[in-house]
């Protein structure tokens, strides 16, 4: 890899401008948000999967890909998710050189959501998606994180009935599915995290509402399960602390395996529908902060507590040799975005 980067570094700073905090990267070619995205080739390659255009309405929901190659500083449109409507909520992830595609959901003209439980493999050099087994419990707004190139998990999400406590692994050798430690707190979606160094950490989410009232609430549980060296159904789970910053719900997060750390950014006090409103019909404030979980120092860190263009609702954040990237979401003032935004990385 440091060879790899090495001989990259020219190439890059040749496509990009590097400004004196972020590199200028291009837009996507549309704007969307509740986007799945990916990343292959150590993040030379990133993919942004679907999502909700700038109406923000159920027929702005789209199956289009998008695929930025670092090299060439150029998007380009890409072969669409197979299926006759897009999805929102999908989790993706790179793995085995190929983007898998887990789950969302489809929204009609009487705005129902409706959770799937398609799997899509989308192979790079034959230009073509591929079916893969169904998720046994199908669920949308999940965490997702690949351990070992080979063992992807869905952890937790929104299933037909509303939030479920399964980990979910599929094993992208043997296109099968097993059953890992369920979570062992209160069942959420629309929380983030990712996995690094075996371990998986998430945050927050949504969690339904015990009180009466709105059906959902915001969760300020922090969980952090270690995965066990020989059983990857195996998970020792552990309450963390409270995270920084007021972040609770469509927090933008991914795991950086160089760096050891997962990241988090963005998100909102209460839970918001598709189009970034509350249960008031007011648009939800995203919080300024971006944060951290060091796997190899158990802690918690702030970034910045004033995030440039923070965004919510986009389905993960990319590391990649320009650093991590958040492609397209939500902003502040409840626009679709087609920016791509660089985090700082400290």
């Amino acid at each position: 890899m440091k060879k790899l980067s090495v001989f990259l570094l020219p190439v890059l700073c040749a496509v990009f401008l590097l400004a004196a905090d972020q590199p200028k990267i291009p837009p996507m070619p549309g704007a969307v948000s509740s986007n799945a995205v990916a990343s292959l080739k150590n993040g030379i390659d990133v993919y942004s999967l679907m999502g909700i255009g700038p109406k923000k309405t159920w027929d702005d929901i789209t199956n289009k890909m998008y695929v930025l190659r670092l090299t060439s500083g150029k998007w380009i449109e890409g072969r669409a998710v197979p299926g006759v409507a897009g999805r929102l909520g999908a989790s993706a992830v790179g793995a085995r050189g190929q983007v898998f595609l887990f789950g969302g959901y489809v929204v009609d003209g009487q705005n129902t959501e409706i959770t799937v439980a398609d799997v899509n493999s989308y192979v790079p050099e034959d230009h073509r998606w591929y079916r893969a087994a169904d998720i046994p419990v199908p669920v949308d707004s999940a965490v997702i994180g690949v351990n070992h190139d080979r063992y992807i998990y869905l952890v937790g999400g929104r299933s037909k009935n509303g939030p479920v406590n399964n980990v979910q692994v599929y094993d992208a050798e043997k296109n099968t599915w097993s059953q890992a430690t369920p979570l062992p707190g209160t069942p959420v979606y629309g929380h983030a995290g990712g996995l690094a160094d075996d371990a998986i950490v998430y945050a927050d989410g949504a969690r339904k509402n015990t009180a009466g009232g709105n059906p959902y609430v915001a969760s300020d549980e922090c969980w952090m399960g270690k995965i066990d060296h020989k059983d990857p159904n195996k998970i020792e789970w552990s309450k963390l602390p409270p995270h920084p910053g007021p972040g609770r719900f469509g927090i933008v997060a991914g795991a950086g395996e160089r760096e050891h750390k997962i990241m988090f950014s963005g998100g909102t006090a209460n839970p918001h529908n598709f189009k970034g409103l509350d249960y008031d019909g007011k648009l939800a404030e995203i919080s300024p902060v971006t944060f951290a979980f060091a796997v190899h120092g158990n802690r918690w860190e702030t970034i910045t507590e004033d995030t440039f263009d923070v965004r919510t609702d986009v389905r993960g954040i990319l590391t990649t040799p320009l650093g991590p990237l958040i492609l397209g979401g939500m902003l502040k003032n409840g626009a679709i975005s087609a920016r791509v935004l660089a985090l700082p990385r400290k």
